[in-house]
């Protein structure tokens, strides 16, 4: 059943952009919502399957896809001492559909950049 969105009238901008501002939203939810979660080789699964569960609640989105660069998850010896998630460890793909729009999104470590870069892969058309 389609929902009506009733915060369409605050939007003055094409279904294309609309796609495009709520994937940059959860995108960016995702990741200020996660990086710094005390992480290893042992709950790295689980926290991948959360990340996705959150994106997958949110209005709009289609689909999601997180993976973590298990290369980078190393022991820390000590007690006290554990590795957290950091964003070049983030390789999400997300889906978000607006009305007759899909935006295809990524956030990925960019090596050349040295930065997690968020960015529309494609925007592209499809049924309602």
């Amino acid at each position: 059943m389609k929902r009506k969105d009733i915060a369409k009238k605050y939007f003055r901008c094409t279904n294309a952009e609309r796609a495009a501002f709520e994937a940059g939203i959860k995108l960016g939810t995702v990741y200020h919502q996660f990086v710094g979660t005390p992480l290893s080789l042992e709950n790295v699964d689980s926290l991948e399957k959360a990340m996705e569960a959150s994106l997958k609640v949110q209005p709009f989105v289609k689909n999601a896809r997180v993976r973590i660069d298990r290369n980078r998850i190393t022991k820390k010896s000590g007690f006290y001492k554990y590795l957290t998630l950091e964003g070049s460890m983030l390789d999400v793909e997300l889906e978000v559909q607006y009305e007759d729009k899909l935006a295809i999104c990524k956030l990925e470590y960019v090596e050349d950049m040295k930065y997690p870069l968020m960015y529309i892969k494609e925007i592209k058309d499809c049924k309602e």
